[in-house]
């Protein structure tokens, strides 16, 4: 090889060795000004979180709700769901916050459509998901607002707490830690999360008018708001065309209330809620 090249080539190879030297001490050095230090603490939180990974807690995964809970002020004890009031409680003696317990919620289905003979609209046929079926004129349920069965809910629930029968997601009340994996994934927005000690629910998500749902579904809610007239505890609303309980007020009441809303109600789609004792299969609207 040419001299005059070798020395050229090994001067070319010396300046490269020297800049990425000078980047090597550079990086080093901004790594260790601008360091965070770990909080042992997080470490420890993360020790007695359940470890589900589920992201009920709204944050990417357990680390991050780790390092949220411990890192905020603001951020409350009781996020993790499957650990529920132990978990909770230990938390809260690590960051040395309020202990809160947890709240028993599990999820419920807004729908009643086998119940009421809702038929298809059309035959699908496609990706076997909710969200892709949902994307084909908003679903082949003749009721809009129809669950459409096809288990985006099973797939997504980390505990196996979600079955299909029928065509239809029936909750495992002993399983369901009330997450909320499932809800996030329904594209028809027809799960909802309530507390295992709500007296009533309403498995019924549609915002038609009542002449229209009068026609797709035999006990589809019509939004006569007799049940909003009957409660005496005010729990009852309807908002935007959509039935809404209060829980906290119903089972604020006391152990008085007449669930006159299930009484009242001209379809009897108020029903009452207990868990207690129930398998899988127990909890379905239909």
């Amino acid at each position: 090889m040419d001299p005059v090249l070798l020395k050229l080539a090994l001067g070319g190879i010396a300046f490269l060795v020297c800049i990425g030297l000078l980047f090597g001490i550079g990086l080093a050095l901004a790594a260790q000004k601008f360091a965070v230090e770990a909080n042992p603490k997080v470490e420890e939180v993360l020790e007695v979180l359940a470890g589900a990974q589920c992201g009920g807690c709204g944050y990417p995964g357990c680390e991050g709700y780790a390092e949220a809970v411990v890192n905020d002020p603001d951020v409350p004890t009781n996020l993790c769901f499957p650990g529920k009031a132990a978990v909770a409680e230990a938390v809260a003696e690590i960051t040395g916050k309020k202990v809160g317990g947890a709240a028993n919620i599990i999820a419920s289905v807004r729908c009643s459509r086998i119940d009421g003979g809702v038929g298809q609209k059309y035959q699908y046929l496609g990706y076997e998901t909710c969200a892709g079926a949902s994307l084909a004129f908003g679903g082949p349920q003749e009721c809009s607002y129809a669950c459409i069965g096809l288990g985006d809910c099973v797939a997504s629930c980390p505990f196996g707490a979600i079955t299909l029968e029928n065509a239809y997601p029936v909750i495992d009340a002993a399983k369901c830690v009330g997450c909320g994996s499932c809800m996030r994934a329904c594209p028809k927005k027809v799960i909802e999360l309530i507390p295992l000690k709500a007296r009533v629910w309403v498995p019924c998500s549609t915002h038609d008018p009542g002449k229209t749902v009068r026609a797709l579904c035999k006990v589809g809610c019509i939004t006569c708001k007799m049940c909003v007239k009957a409660c005496p505890a005010g729990a009852v609303s309807v908002e935007n065309d959509l039935v809404r309980i209060d829980h906290e007020k119903c089972l604020a009441y006391g152990p008085e209330c007449n669930l006159a809303c299930v009484e009242k109600c001209p379809r009897k789609i108020f029903q009452t809620f207990q868990t207690e004792g129930k398998k899988a299969g127990d909890l379905k609207a239909a």
